[in-house]
């Protein structure tokens, strides 16, 4: 079963779930900003993905510059500036089985599903 972690505010989350619905595949849908990953369950996300903690930050948001741009910082560390502040966790991820990507861009969404 595909897995996407959304959010409804953010226009890329919805055209990736508007694909995978036209899919016609079974999915499930996780509201990250409602039901937040925990920390153990962010990390195995995380391995999923093959990233650093760093590449799943959004960097951009308020959040993140305020509090924490140019600290040094552990990957256990960001892990958990983004269990806190699960806004600064970049979205959507597709999942499925072991392995998860980036679902920014709907050809790379494409050819996972």
């Amino acid at each position: 079963m595909i897995q996407i972690y959304h959010n409804p505010r953010c226009g890329k989350s919805r055209n990736c779930l508007a694909f995978i619905k036209e899919s016609e595949k079974e999915f499930e849908v996780i509201n990250y900003l409602e039901n937040v990953p925990t920390f153990e369950e962010l990390k195995a996300l995380i391995q999923k993905l093959n990233f650093e903690p760093i590449a799943l930050v959004r960097q951009k948001e308020k959040i993140w510059i305020e509090n924490f741009k140019n600290k040094k910082m552990t990957n256990d560390e960001i892990i958990q500036a983004m269990v806190t502040h699960p806004i600064l966790i970049e979205r959507p991820i597709v999942i499925i089985g072991d392995k998860a990507i980036l679902g920014r861009d709907l050809d790379n969404v494409t050819n996972f599903i």
